[in-house]
Order: C-alpha cells, then structure tokens, then sequence
C-alpha cells in the first residue's frame, strides 16, 4: 500500500543537491497518471507528453506547428498523411529517432486500444528514415490532432515496462517515481529543442492541501489549487488564473432502467433522467453564474455546451438557464407534479429524485453538485450529492447522475460523448445515449475534407433546427462551468506565455515548461 509522504519528508527529500549552483523546480499539480507514462496507452492525451517528442504541437495560439515534423501533408481523399521528419532527433538513450519509430508507435497504438483513438488507421510505413505514412480506413479530419498528442517511442526497447521508465525523444528524462508520492525528472541532453533552466524538477502528489501546505512553507515554486481559494497566495506567491476550455457537467442516464447491465455487470439506465422533460427542466434552471461565483469564486465562466467558444460550438442549441418558473411549467406539462405537498414532484409514483455523484476528493465539484441540488429542490427535483472514488463512479456512472469534466482542442471529443457507438465506452458516452440523425451529423463531420467544411456538421450535431444532443434537443447533460486553472506561482518563476488549457489530466501547466525561467538570483 502506498502512503503519502508528509510535507517534512517531502522537503527532506526535496532539499536533496541536484548538483552544483542548480535550483530545482518544484511542481504541485496533480494529474499523476495510474497507469504510467506510455503514450501508447493515452499519456500526454491531454497536456504535455513530458518525456516524449510527437509529430505537431499546438503553439500558444492553438496553431499546429512541426516538432519532430518538417512537413506534413493530407491526400486529396483525406486517406494519407505524409510527414516528414527532422534528422536530428534522438531518443534520451542517444539512439536516433526515425520513421522507423513512428511507424511502430502508431501500428502499435492502433492495436493497443488505448486512450489514443487511432482505429481509423489501416497502416503506417516508413517510406525512408525521415518520410512516413499514415494511411487511413476512412477520412477523419481530426485524426491530425494524433499527430500533436502521440508522443514517439522508440520500436527497438519499448515493452512492457515503458510505462514506469520512459524512453522518449522529448525535454526531460525520468531520474525517479515513486508512485503516489512524487517523480523527478531532469533535462534530456540529446533534446533538439534547447536549453532548459532547470537541472531537475520534482512533481510532487497528494491532495489538495498536501500542495498548498508546500507552498506555505516555501517548499513549491507552483501549485494548482481550487478556483474558490486561489486567491489567497500565500507570502512570495502570486496568483495565475489560466482560461481553459475544461468544462464540468451533470451527465445525465439517458434510457429508462430496464433490467441491462454492461459487460462488467453495472446497471444501465434511470427512469427520471430517462424522461427529456426532466433533463430539461435542468438545464432551464440552473442559475450557472450562481455556480460559477459558489464553486469557482467567480474563477471561470457559464457553461451551456461542451465546447462553448470553440469554432465547432454551437451556441443555438442552448437554452436560457436561472429560469425555475419555466421548469416547473416544463415538468407541470410532462406530468411531474407535487401531490402530496412535500415539494417534491412525482410521476406515476416514481419521485423526481437521484444522486448526483462527485470524486470525494474534488472540492470543486463537490461545491458544483451541492449548489445544483440546492437549485433543483427549488422546482421540487431532489438531486442528492454523495462523493464517491472513481471506482464507485465507474461503476454507477451508466444509472445514475455524475458531475463529470471533458474539454479538447479539438472536436473529436464531441463524437466520443455523442456517437451512439460510444455507448458505454470508458468514460465518453455514460448515458447510452443513442440518435442516428445525430451520429450522421458526427460521422459527416468527420468525413469532411478540410476542418472548415466540417464545423457546420459539429454543430448541427447538437442542434440542426429539429434535433440534436444540445439542450433544445436531447439535452445529454447540463453543463454548468468552464473552469479557469488556478495556481500559485513563486514570485521568481516567469512561465511566459501560455495557451489555453484542455482538460486538467495530464500537467497541461507544463506544456511550455522547457521555456520557463528563473527571474530571482
């Protein structure tokens, strides 16, 4: 069983020399991954790879730029990406990175299944050293967005123990991980992207407030820390609000219970969410700025759709929220009524209750589910909050209500939530959701040649003028906030420009950090 260190051992080990004149870094941000740091298996998915070079990367902008990539080019068909690749890249092992390698990478993460979706590929071939293909089954116009998530591995040492002692061409190097306690990584001498100013950086996990008692005392150079009490750094920290689009909703079950179970035997199904009328009467009234100024302390903003501002948004198929007189009316209508006076709606006998399920960990949607309920028991819905783990979650996720986050740089994210042939898979579609027209809207989407073409598609997958999975439509979930990430930054740390962060797994705080700098002597 692993046990947490303590702050004082965490210092102690800490305030260990990293070497003559160095000053290390020292990150509190969570985000530790429990299966280890194989892109192959989706580290690096969201955020930085850390360890590992990939093909593009998203600059500041959100622009594709090359990393490893020289050039980069799509069959008229949409079918083949040709990359070529720069001739100085090597592994930390000081082995040359080839078209070799990124062949084996993509071949062996197609077949691996993991959280880097990559079915669509039918081969990738190394047509020389700096020259590869990747041909597809189909178009998918977001399958480029793999060429800026899928860190490069290298074909002639990867097995299975990867995942625990990385191998990558990116800026650090793995020096130590204890698992549930910390890792320490240093600057890989043969990364082609230049100088990095520190000479070791320490990533230290535990809660919540295991983090900001590190910064208290000094001991962290950035913490990340809830959005309702960022703004109380403490003495020689400042505070960064970073704009992300990682977003939190209510997911709601989407078929009535009728005795189905999925593969693992967890049920499937609620027959209150099941009924659209209460779905949305929630999203009618949810008062979110309420939210965003309970949970996030006015740290973040309203959110109605799972992509709010992004281009492939739709801002049609919301609907106006902080409204309880036309939920009411809107549960009135479907039947949903109060008939003994205890303000509580019931239909055929059935009350308008369930859990709302939140990581008993996170304080934020802890407050998300507990302001929601509160909202709810105004139009007589009761919406119980119970924290769970993730494994209880994991479990329940398919029957009942969960205050579940997502947010992408790019639209794939969409089809994975509402594609019916993600029902049930992971974390994406909990509700089984299930609408041809829909998935039609999704797979066109995907099938475009060219990301232009495509947005009309995306957005009238949530809302087309008669259906879709948006609010005015099927209403799938009630989002309610987009977060801004919070952190306490030392006084003496620059981390210079930064983009907009995708959702919070994976250090997405870090994805620049080669270019931080020291500003203090």
């Amino acid at each position: 069983m692993l046990r947490p260190l303590s702050t004082a051992a965490i210092a102690l080990s800490l305030m260990l020399p990293a070497g003559a004149g160095a000053r290390p870094l020292v990150l509190a941000i969570g985000g530790e991954p429990d299966g280890g740091f194989d892109p192959i298996m989706g580290w690096g998915h969201y955020g930085s790879p850390l360890f590992y070079s990939t093909l593009l990367r998203r600059d500041a902008a959100l622009d594709l730029v090359g990393d490893l990539a020289t050039d980069w080019t799509l069959s008229e068909d949409g079918l083949v990406w040709r990359v070529t690749l720069r001739g100085d890249a090597l592994f930390s092992d000081g082995t040359p990175l080839t078209a070799a390698d990124v062949a084996f990478t993509y071949n062996t993460a197609r077949e691996a299944g993991g959280l880097a979706d990559l079915t669509v590929l039918a081969e990738a071939r190394a047509l020389d050293a700096t020259t590869v293909e990747l041909e597809l089954t189909e178009p998918r116009i977001t399958f480029v967005s793999r060429l800026a998530t899928l860190g490069i591995v290298p074909a002639a040492t990867y097995g299975d123990d990867h995942a625990r002692h990385p191998v990558g061409s990116g800026p650090f190097r793995m020096v130590e991980w204890r698992e549930g306690e910390q890792l320490v990584v240093e600057p890989n001498p043969y990364w082609h992207g230049g100088e990095i100013a520190f000479e070791r950086v320490s990533f230290v996990f535990g809660s919540e407030e295991a983090g900001q008692a590190l910064a208290r005392t000094g001991i962290a150079d950035l913490v990340a820390v809830p959005p309702a009490m960022a703004d109380a750094a403490p003495r020689g920290m400042k505070v960064l609000h970073v704009e992300s689009v990682d977003n939190r909703g209510l997911a709601f079950p989407m078929v009535p219970r009728a005795g189905g179970t999925t593969g693992a035997g967890a049920p499937i199904g609620n027959d209150v969410t099941a009924d659209r009328a209460v779905r949305l009467a929630i999203n009618q009234a949810l008062d979110r700025e309420a939210l965003v100024a309970l949970a996030l302390n006015g740290h973040g903003r309203p959110a109605t759709g799972p992509a709010d501002g992004l281009p492939w948004d739709n801002p049609g198929a919301a609907i106006p929220g902080n409204d309880p007189a036309a939920a009411m009316a809107t549960l009135e209508a479907a039947g949903w009524r109060d008939g003994d006076g205890d303000g509580l709606r019931e239909k055929d006998g059935l009350p308008a209750a369930f859990r709302v399920l939140y990581p008993a960990g996170d304080s934020t949607r802890q407050a998300l589910a507990l302001g929601a309920a509160d909202q709810l028991r105004g139009i007589g819905i009761d919406a119980r909050p119970t924290g769970a783990s993730w494994d209880e979650i994991g479990a329940l996720m398919h029957s009942e209500v969960v205050v579940l986050g997502w947010g992408a740089h790019d639209p794939s994210e969409i089809l994975y939530l509402h594609h019916g042939a993600y029902a049930g898979v992971d974390y994406y579609n909990t509700g089984h959701y299930r609408n041809p027209v829909v998935d039609a809207h999704l797979e066109a989407a995907e099938a475009a040649i060219g990301f232009e073409p495509s947005l009309a598609h995306w957005q009238a997958a949530a809302w087309d003028g008669e259906t879709g999975f948006g609010p005015r439509g099927d209403a799938t979930w009630a989002w309610m906030v987009n977060l801004d990430h919070s952190y306490w930054v030392s006084d003496c740390l620059d981390p210079g420009p930064l983009q907009v962060h995708p959702h919070g797994h994976g250090f997405p705080i870090t994805h620049d950090l080669p270019s931080w700098r020291w500003t203090c002597e």
